[in-house]
């Protein structure tokens, strides 16, 4: 790939970018939640819950409704981690190559 990128193209590699930190910032809140590191009756903790469950949950379910959980194991911000490096590692390049998008 050549030192400039299409707009667009960048704007969907920050996009994508911004969403895998939105995944593991709700993974790892999850845990937290869990073990009752977090108090979920603080305003401030319940408001950045909800955000990050706003902002996860519709792909997740997506995920979910194919691919169920197996024991208790949640495999959904895994498949999204994959499908998120799939798309930049492969999809866009090629896309990038392929329709000349410099």
């Amino acid at each position: 790939m050549p030192g400039t990128i299409n707009p667009i193209i960048g704007l969907i590699y920050l996009v994508l970018d911004f969403y895998w930190w939105v995944v593991l910032a709700a993974v790892i809140v999850s845990w937290l939640t869990a073990f009752n590191v977090i108090n979920v009756h603080n305003n401030f903790a319940r408001s950045v819950l909800r955000i990050l469950y706003a902002l996860t949950e519709p792909v997740f379910r997506q995920i979910r409704r194919e691919i169920p959980s197996m024991g208790g194991l949640d495999l959904s911000p895994l498949i999204v981690f994959f499908a998120i490096l799939w798309l930049r590692s492969y999809v866009l390049p090629w896309l990038v190559s392929h329709y000349n998008l410099y």
